[in-house]
């Protein structure tokens, strides 16, 4: 059975491994190519993206594959709307692998907006120093504001997101436990946390980290993805590809 993962995740990760040790799941992984050094998976992989939903369509068709998870991040909404769309034109089976998001508990201070641009002046007036846990690529908000001292962590180098600003940059890879974050928190003097509900139990470290420390956090909603049929993890995924080879052999 030929399965594209667009991957990119550590759901992703788990499912290819999961995988390899099934010989009947001929897989390749798809990832965007925003990481220079991307972990090294026991699966065909290929970089870049498709060209839109009639390039993903294509290649759909071209390698025969029979079944396409996505398994992106949470707010990878063009791709998973690619995904979404090229199922329809192909029929090629299709299943999200879609982490709950996380939701506010007691002792949590949760500002949530709908964009990285609409945290920014959540921030205030007042200098501050934040941790930004947001991606590389959505820094440049945060130019907007250049009163705060900004501690960002990030798997690639910051570059010059932030010119003339205050800015301690961390090169790191999680997972890291709340223990470690709320350490880190306390050695940069973190006032405010500002992040995205990536939902999923890999990244929730530096929320209860920041819940024990009692300090404010600046939450992105999800964004609204297709409607498509999801599952919660790797292990689903795998037995939702295994009732659809079942069905494929007519067993």
């Amino acid at each position: 059975m030929r399965i594209l993962i667009l991957g990119g995740t550590t759901e992703a990760a788990s499912l290819v491994r999961r995988l390899a040790d099934h010989p009947d799941y001929d897989v390749t992984l798809s990832l965007a190519g925003r990481t220079a050094a991307p972990l090294a998976l026991p699966a065909r992989t290929r970089i870049g993206g498709f060209g839109g939903v009639a390039g993903l369509a294509a290649y759909l068709r071209a390698h025969g594959i029979e079944a396409l998870i996505d398994a992106t991040h949470p707010f990878a909404r063009v791709i998973s709307g690619n995904a979404a769309a090229a199922r329809r034109e192909t029929g090629v089976p299709l299943l999200a692998i879609r982490r709950p998001a996380w939701t506010s508990e007691p002792g949590d201070e949760w500002h949530e907006v709908d964009s990285v641009a609409e945290a920014v002046p959540v921030l205030g007036t007042v200098p501050r120093r934040v941790f930004l846990t947001v991606g590389r690529l959505e820094l440049a908000a945060f130019a907007a504001a250049p009163r705060h001292r900004y501690l960002v962590r990030t798997i690639e180098p910051v570059g010059d997101a932030l010119p003339g600003i205050d800015v301690t940059a961390i090169e790191a890879r999680g997972p890291f436990d709340a223990e470690q974050e709320a350490a880190l928190m306390r050695r940069h003097g973190v006032d405010v946390l500002v992040t995205k509900n990536s939902g999923g139990t890999a990244t929730y470290g530096k929320i209860a980290a920041a819940r024990s420390l009692r300090l404010p956090v600046v939450i992105v909603r999800q964004p609204v993805l297709p409607e498509v049929e999801r599952v919660a993890d790797s292990r689903a995924a795998l037995a939702w590809l295994e009732a659809h080879r079942a069905t494929d052999r007519g067993v």
